[in-house]
């Protein structure tokens, strides 16, 4: 390979010759072979490529950067927001835990691709915009990652996982209606309960998204609010006056999303209490989600053997010996996605906790976990919603075989003629393998008549 010399403080690296990035880049490469090569998440990237933008209006409106080098960042910034230049960024999140080394592998890209801009070659002669001086005026790593952290997250929230679990979530109502008159029995402990409509299960489906989402927008506020003016420690050192304001308000007319800049800067550069908030709402929806995932699961095992109260799609042959079979398969990812978030989610809150002092250093590993949960989430639950969940069915012979065969239709009796003698009357029909009604008649407690006006399963689900 061919290569050219570049040197930084420490002193000279060689570069891959038609890289975009520069030493410091190269370096990190060279020092964490740790894990898939470039693991850091692009959305990370570009997040970083509008803060940068918006570092350049800010500094050129406060009189610190010509309009030229403003042009020219902002230029290159737009290039990498639309994903021009994303093999530029080879760089591991298993690295430094400021995330120094991405910082700086942006700031060397704009610098170089500005050079080429100006129709120079790269790695030679004086550079048209100086990486650290430049591209990082008024910045410090330590406020632009966890920027670009919150600036992805609150992407990724608001455009993707939000609407995919509202359109989950309109699914999930739709189903409630129209399973409304469908009664069947209910069950605790895995055990006969008494009736329920297959619409008020899916109803419970429905508001545990519906509180999932409620906690997940709750979240935004925090998240909202951008470090990005702390620099080093959070005093703001080397940065102009009403720089970190006025880069919010750019931030913000660029997303499209209102941005602020963070009440305390110390807070946010040394905690990420905002991530660790939204992923505990990540790690709730992912709770509610595997418990959706088991009961459809559970209620469409069989189809002829098992409970088979529903019907779900048959997507794919289930077995590579078993001819005929058909496995709830996306019961199955969707439950792995929950487990993977909520293992996520341990890796964030621990990560959480590492604020030493004035800086958080396990950035990097936070938000490569919060952004994968985003995505594994908003993705699953739309494979979910599409393979599955819209077209499920209710096996209605099976439903009524189940609710007439259950001995909990007794608990009818125990207004009428108390607990135990209710209790009898069931564990006669069971030892005896006999309908409710025959135990019933049997002991005499009641006529023939009382039993069919009393033990009616419409009369048990609640109101209508």
């Amino acid at each position: 390979m061919d290569y050219r010399i570049e040197k930084d403080t420490i002193g000279e690296v060689k570069v891959l010759k038609h890289a975009l990035w520069g030493p410091q880049t190269q370096r990190s490469i060279n020092n964490f072979k740790i894990g898939r090569p470039g693991s850091m998440p692009i959305e990370i990237i570009h997040a970083f490529a509008i803060l940068k933008k918006a570092a350049a209006f800010t500094n050129f409106d406060l009189g610190v950067l010509t309009r030229s080098k403003k042009e020219l960042i902002s230029k290159v910034c737009d290039e990498i927001i639309n994903g021009d230049h994303d093999n530029q960024f080879p760089l591991v999140i298993w690295q430094t835990g400021s995330g120094t080394q991405t910082n700086m592998n942006i700031n060397e890209v704009i610098s170089n691709r500005a050079h080429q801009i100006e129709g120079k070659i790269v790695g030679e002669g004086e550079k048209t915009l100086a990486p650290n001086d430049d591209v990082n005026m008024s910045q410090s790593s330590n406020d632009t990652f966890p920027t670009a952290m919150h600036i992805a997250t609150y992407k990724k929230i608001v455009f993707n996982t939000i609407p995919n679990l509202n359109i989950f979530k309109s699914t999930l109502l739709e189903k409630s209606k129209e399973f409304k008159n469908v009664i069947k029995i209910g069950r605790t402990h895995l055990m006969d309960a008494t009736p329920i409509t297959l619409g008020q299960e899916f109803s419970g489906y429905h508001s545990q998204i519906e509180h999932g989402l409620e906690s997940l927008n709750n979240s935004l506020n925090h998240l909202s609010e951008l470090a990005l003016g702390a620099t080093a420690v959070g005093t703001g050192i080397n940065s102009p006056k009403g720089y970190d304001t006025l880069s919010a308000k750019y931030i913000s007319k660029f997303t499209g999303i209102n941005f602020i800049s963070a009440k305390n800067k110390f807070e946010s550069i040394a905690s990420h209490d905002a991530l660790v908030e939204s992923h505990g709402a990540l790690k709730l929806i992912a709770n509610s989600l595997n418990k959706i995932a088991n009961d459809i699961r559970l209620m469409a095992s069989g189809p002829r053997s098992g409970i088979g109260e529903i019907i779900i799609p048959a997507n794919e042959p289930g077995s590579s010996i078993m001819p005929g079979k058909v496995n709830p398969t996306q019961c199955e990812a969707l439950s792995m996605v929950c487990a993977q978030v909520i293992g996520n989610d341990v890796t964030v809150t621990l990560g959480g906790m590492q604020g030493h002092y004035e800086l958080n250093v396990f950035k990097p590993v936070i938000v490569s976990n919060v952004l994968e949960s985003l995505t594994l989430i908003s993705d699953s639950v739309i494979s979910f919603n599409d393979n599955c969940l819209v077209g499920i069915r209710a096996n209605t012979k099976r439903i009524k075989e189940l609710l007439n065969n259950s001995l909990m239709l007794v608990t009818a009796l125990n207004s009428k003629i108390g607990y135990y003698k209710s209790a009898e009357i069931a564990n006669i029909a069971h030892e005896n393998g006999i309908t409710l009604k025959e135990a019933a008649l049997k002991t005499g407690y009641l006529s023939e008549k009382e039993f069919d006006d009393w033990v009616k399963p419409e009369d048990m689900i609640g109101k209508k």
